[in-house]
């Protein structure tokens, strides 16, 4: 970056002195203590963190207590584009934290990451949609590619099955939006899709697999789910059921 115009300081405090805005994309929060713990309170006293280093949301919520403690203000961000496309019109990042310096500072967030909206005061809240989101994209992920070693080993390529990879995942969006409402109103009736039947068809997945010769982690841990909800009761129910029995068990 200095090649193109940036100044590179010497050191953390003397980049932090130079800005009242000052942009954190780290590895974690415990990178964020290395590099701004030796930094004067003086220096942070009045400066705005972005942070965009991936925390949990009581990390974030720990590091926007650490920052008022010294004199700063933290805005929370999480990215949700890959790399490629941060600073994209069509990118977002979702912030959280204190709404007057997310809106005075709007403008020079939207240049660095793309369209910037504001979640809430909570400074944890952008770190929890954050690992809402990347949770959901690691999981879809690994189901592809175990699409793709049983293909391998049935003579397929990721070529020959891309197109139904494609028209599965594009179907999805029709069963989040379906399953959302019941969910939101307690409903898990079994009209459509008992997960009792939705276990069989696990079963078979898992089976297929086994018969391939591929690792089977991942369709055996499904399998196991549906069997706890059958072993639950919830055999006649909706399979949306088990979102009850990967919840927060009620004291």
């Amino acid at each position: 970056m200095s090649a193109r115009g940036a100044v590179l300081a010497g050191d953390p405090a003397e980049a932090v002195a130079a800005n009242e805005v000052v942009i954190l994309s780290l590895t974690d929060y415990a990178a964020m203590y290395d590099v701004l713990g030796p930094v004067p309170a003086t220096a942070l006293a009045g400066r705005v963190l972005v942070n965009l280093t991936s925390a949990t949301p009581e990390e974030a919520r720990a590091g926007a207590r650490w920052a008022a403690d010294h004199g700063a203000v933290q805005l929370t961000g999480g990215v949700n584009s890959p790399p490629s496309g941060i600073g994209q019109p069509d990118s977002a990042t979702l912030y959280s934290g204190p709404r007057e310096p997310f809106d005075q500072h709007r403008p020079l967030l939207e240049v660095l990451t793309g369209r910037a909206e504001h979640q809430g005061e909570d400074p944890g809240h952008a770190a929890l949609l954050y690992q809402l989101g990347v949770g959901l994209f690691w999981t879809a992920m690994l189901g592809y590619w175990q699409a793709i070693a049983l293909a391998r080993a049935n003579g397929l390529t990721a070529a020959d099955i891309l197109p139904h990879a494609d028209d599965t995942a594009s179907s999805l969006t029709q069963f989040f939006a379906f399953y959302a409402e019941r969910i939101d109103a307690g409903v898990h009736l079994g009209d459509v899709d008992r997960l009792a039947m939705g276990r069989a068809s696990v079963e078979h997945v898992l089976q297929t697999n086994v018969d391939a010769g591929v690792d089977t982690a991942l369709p055996a841990a499904v399998v196991d789910l549906f069997r706890r909800g059958v072993e639950a009761g919830h055999g006649t129910d909706s399979f949306s059921a088990l979102v009850e029995v990967m919840g927060k068990p009620e004291k």
